[in-house]
Parts: structure tokens; sequence; C-alpha cells
């Protein structure tokens, strides 16, 4: 007997979980499987919902009584560099920008492991060894890329960042860098870096992820100018960051059902 997916995206909510960016609250997330010969139109449809892929799945926060984590892109035509960004641009112009098919390598995967140790070494991602790193960056059912980059001078490979590309952009799905030059801004400047690629490819968005208001880890985000954050059903330019104050009555969000009620999906049956 023949089995086929179902045309409709079944949707999922996980067991709450300690939130990792803001302290005392938990999380819960909305999910649903990436896969199929509709893949990329289902994962064009649903970034631009707010939600994010993590190999073969897409999911968003649902939290019950919090709506601080917001899905953020950067507006490329309205993105104007600041002082210190033109900066940190001008510090690395020097590196070898190389764009691979999503393969892991082990040159990556030790670049991956001194970041975590440095920076996330209490983080969820703290144990991933080498097969799931592997899997992290090889299991996409879309069109994705590996961006690397290495110093001319060592040959040394410095920052990656595995990159989906989307029908209005590029979504940095996850990136690392070397801890070994903080004063580079190697972070922001991939950030950067990827705002040029969206620009030369004529693509309007570079999605970020998630911006928490609050959260010392997310905070870099609201430096970018052109910052959009999707609230309410809709993405709104993000004026002022600092006087930004999420939902967070216990009233405020939608139950599940509504929730995927209110989910915008492509035409599954028409191919």
């Amino acid at each position: 007997m023949r089995h086929t997916l179902p045309l409709t995206p079944q949707f999922y909510v996980t067991a709450p979980q300690p939130c990792p960016y803001l302290e005392g609250r938990m999380e819960r997330k909305l999910f649903t499987a990436l896969q199929g010969e509709n893949a990329a139109e289902l994962n064009d449809s649903l970034s631009g919902q707010g939600f994010r892929r993590s190999q073969n799945v897409l999911y968003r926060p649902s939290c019950s009584d919090c709506a601080a984590c917001l899905s953020a892109r950067i507006d490329v035509a309205a993105f104007t560099p600041s002082k210190s960004q033109k900066r940190t641009l001008k510090r690395s112009e020097h590196l070898i920008r190389r764009a691979t098919s999503p393969w892991a390598t082990e040159d990556q995967y030790a670049l991956f492991r001194s970041y975590l140790d440095s920076r996330h070494a209490d983080g969820g991602m703290a144990d991933m060894d080498v097969f799931e790193f592997a899997a992290m960056v090889e299991e996409t059912p879309i069109r994705s890329r590996v961006i690397e980059y290495t110093d001319p001078d060592t040959r040394e490979l410095i920052g990656v960042c595995l990159t989906d590309v989307l029908g209005d952009g590029v979504s940095m799905v996850y990136s690392f860098y070397t801890p070994d030059r903080p004063r580079d801004g190697l972070g922001n400047y991939i950030i950067l870096d990827h705002i040029e690629i969206a620009r030369a490819a004529g693509l309007p968005y570079v999605y970020l992820g998630y911006w928490v208001p609050g959260s010392q880890k997310m905070g870099y985000k609201a430096k970018f100018s052109g910052l959009e954050i999707y609230m309410g059903g809709a993405w709104q330019k993000l004026k002022d960051p600092e006087s930004f104050e999420p939902d967070s009555h216990p009233l405020g969000n939608d139950p599940i059902s509504e929730q995927v009620a209110n989910i915008a999906l492509p035409d599954m049956a028409r191919r």
C-alpha cells in the first residue's frame, strides 16, 4: 500500500521547558514537520509568519503567558550601517567568503566546539557531538548554504553560518565564529555580510531568528537599523527597542487552536 503525506501540515506543541532567554520563565513551541515536495513553499510561507527552521522542523514560540520571543528580520532597503558597524565591516573586509553546499566538515565542527565552549558552555547545544552537528547542517529539505569566512593570511576558518535561501530573503539559521578575536565583532560582521548577500541577490530581507527584549543574549539584534518584528500577525518596524514592552498578560496569547487556525498556508494541493 502506498502511503502519502497529508496535504495539510499537522501542528503540535512541545512540553514546557525552562526558557533559555528569560530566567524563571517556561517556554513551549508550536511546530510542524518540513518534508515532501512542497517543503520550500511551506518554509517560505511559515518563515514569513514568525517560524524558524531546525533540520526538518519548523517552529515558533507559543508560550501560554509570555510573548517576549519575537521573530526578527532586517529590511535590507531600510538598513544603514552605524559608525560602529562601518568599523566592523572595515576590520573584516579582508576575509574570504565562500558559499558551499550544506555539508559538515571537521574544521567547521572544531570551530563550532570552540565557539560553544567559550560562549554557550551551559546552553542547550553544549553537548552536541559531531554526528548531531552534521545532522544540523546537512538535514535540510530546502535550498540551504554554508557560508564560510576564512582569514587569507592564516588560512584559518574563523566564521560559519548555516543559511537558508527563501523566496524573499536569506535566513540565518545558525552562525558561529572564533572566540579569539573579540574586538573584531565577527558575529555582527556575519550579519552585515548577509545583508550584502541579500542585497546582491535582490532579496529584501535578512531573517535573524528571535529578538527577546530584556535578554542580553538577543539584545544585539536591535542595533541593526531597518529591524522588523513579527507581532500580532504582522511584521512591524521596531521603533524604540529600549521602551518596548512585550505582552505578558496571562490572557494575552490566543489558545493553540486559534493560533493554528490563523496560520496562512500555501496551496499545497495545486501541483
